[in-house]
């Protein structure tokens, strides 16, 4: 069984604020959570509850004003920035609303663009490329341009690029934000299998409860504080409502 030390991202009294102004405005308060290999994590909160900022700071997009973050052992506070550039390249894989691809690239190219940053050689990079569209099932349209594929389709490129650096960890912010509902049950479908097939542990920030639901635990914001953080099985209907 995993002990604590043993937790991809471990935060302990995490506290944001932003200078306005009008002052300080805090954004997240005194936040302490882990989450352990191979979990599956949905985040959830009103707007404004901090969780975009939560998810930033998981994502070395943003640092903290105060408390402390470890990820995959390494302390992000006491990290430079090309050190966090490169925690970034090699531990986690980045799935956004928008799906982000190079419009004028292949499919291919798209996702073994993480790969350039780490100077891995074209060849090699391709052939990555290619292993992880067939883990998503999309090997056939390797050479396609990004408008040439429905929107699902995209997101599903999108994860093969956060997966082709194999990384432990995949933050998700509402992926399924841009999708129909049939195509966020694929996409939901995906990130489930990836889970438990390959044990990637994944942290989703969304506000549908039905998409929370794929998850096993959930962590729900309110007011920059963690108001419930237990099974999704067991939170109260409220718990799992949010806004936009």
């Amino acid at each position: 069984m995993a002990s604590p030390a043993d937790a991809v991202i471990r935060i302990e009294q995490l506290y944001k604020e932003y200078q306005t102004d009008a002052g300080p405005v805090p954004v997240l308060k005194d936040v302490s959570a882990a989450v352990m290999p191979g979990e599956f994590l949905a985040i959830m909160g009103p707007s404004g509850s901090g969780k975009s900022t939560f998810m930033n700071i998981l994502g070395c997009l943003d640092v903290a004003t105060s408390g402390s973050y470890s990820l995959n052992g390494r302390d992000v506070g006491s990290l430079g920035r090309d050190e966090l550039a490169n925690l970034r390249n090699q531990v986690i894989g980045f799935v956004f609303q928008g799906f982000n691809l190079l419009p004028r690239a292949s499919i291919e190219d798209n996702v073994a663009l993480p790969l350039i940053y780490r100077g891995t050689p074209r060849a090699e990079r391709l052939a990555l490329a290619n292993e992880m569209l067939a883990k998503v099932g999309l090997a056939s349209h390797r050479l396609s341009r990004p408008n040439q594929i429905s929107g699902g389709q995209q997101q599903r490129v999108a994860i093969a690029r956060a997966l082709v650096n194999r990384p432990r960890l995949i933050l998700a912010d509402e992926p399924t934000g841009n999708l129909d509902t049939a195509t966020s049950r694929e996409i939901m479908s995906l990130f489930a299998e990836l889970n438990e097939r390959d044990g990637i542990t994944i942290v989703l920030v969304t506000h549908e409860s039905d998409i929370a639901a794929y998850a096993h635990r959930l962590v729900r914001l309110a007011d920059g504080r963690i108001v419930y953080d237990g099974a999704v099985a067991h939170a109260e209907p409220q718990h799992l409502a949010g806004t936009a």
